[in-house]
């Protein structure tokens, strides 16, 4: 085989910047060095892969075939070199995670294994769903915890857990049972597109309100949560994210009516993905940790719920 590794590496980094000089910075290498290394690789396969246009590297027909076979195997390489250089307990872990994992579960998990295991390094990206899916994609991270849908055939899904979306409100006149269609006209903040929590609602609400009244979007939970203290307005946003708020009564839960809207907490990762032992250590610690963090939210959350009627029960019965 006449094709080499640094070719391929090459090749792909032309492909991602477009231009030589960028490559030659990015590698450390002069840029008739870069030239010169797709030259040859052409050469081995016959015909050009880039098309010279505006002198900006664009991938032609030939080009675009290449890459879609070359790019999986060197990811696949890269993985194995860096499994081989590391022990099972030893090395780094890219991982990625949508706002309300990051926020509420992401922590206690990285903590708890880092404790466990501390020669092993974890690099942690933030990002709403569809960015982590992306740099799941771009091979940016290695695994990924994300809520709501996820698009691709080249990603892996898996089920970790179900998480409850309530719609809240700092305004406790608003606070008072309805069906979501009669909310639609109250002031709404959701987060931005892209999130998971706000594709999810939208899609459940969807044949069941005409048009709802967005006033204000923003990129993360606290933020919202934040807005709603100086706002007469709602939202739907997780209820792991506003436990702390619902028990010390600075936010209410509104009663909607028919209202069941929940979505699944997802482990991603590439399809082409090599599981290393210490890929697949980090990956069953964090989906058995978190299933156990959101199954007791929800018990809490019922426990909780069976207290209040317990005590509504008895200052009725007092009245009475």
């Amino acid at each position: 085989m006449k094709l080499t590794l640094r070719q391929m590496e090459i090749f792909l980094n032309v492909v991602e910047e477009g231009h030589l000089t960028n490559v030659a910075k990015k590698m450390g290498l002069s840029q008739s060095a870069i030239s010169m290394s797709i030259k040859e690789l052409e050469n081995i396969l016959g015909r050009p892969v880039f098309d010279r246009i505006n002198k900006k590297l664009v991938l032609n027909e030939m080009g675009r075939a290449f890459y879609k076979e070359i790019n999986p195997i060197y990811k696949k390489l890269c993985d194995i070199e860096f499994e081989f250089k590391n022990s099972e307990n030893k090395g780094l872990i890219r991982v990625g995670a949508s706002t309300t994992i990051v926020d509420y579960l992401m922590p206690s998990i990285i903590c708890s294994y880092m404790s466990a295991y501390p020669d092993v390094k974890i690099t942690l990206k933030e990002g709403n769903t569809k960015a982590v899916a992306e740099m799941i994609k771009e091979g940016a991270i290695d695994v990924g915890f994300v809520e709501g849908y996820v698009n691709g055939s080249d990603i892996i899904k898996e089920k970790v857990g179900v998480d409850e979306l309530v719609v809240v409100t700092a305004d406790k006149s608003l606070a008072k049972e309805a069906y979501i269609d009669e909310l639609a006209s109250k002031r709404w903040v959701l987060r931005e597109e892209g999130s998971g929590t706000r594709e999810v609602f939208l899609d459940y609400i969807k044949g069941k309100v005409d048009e709802l009244n967005i006033f204000f979007e923003l990129g993360h939970t606290e933020s919202i949560k934040s807005i709603l203290q100086n706002r007469e307005c709602l939202t739907c946003i997780s209820k792991i994210s506003v436990e702390n708020e619902l028990k010390e009564g600075t936010l209410y839960q509104v009663p909607v009516k028919n209202f069941k809207c929940e979505r699944d907490f997802l482990m991603i990762y590439h399809k082409d993905k090599y599981h290393s032992t210490l890929f697949e250590k980090f990956t069953y610690f964090s989906k058995r940790l978190m299933a156990q963090m959101i199954e007791c939210s929800h018990e809490l959350c019922m426990r909780e719920s069976l207290e209040e009627m317990k005590r509504e029960q008895l200052r009725r019965s007092n009245v009475t």
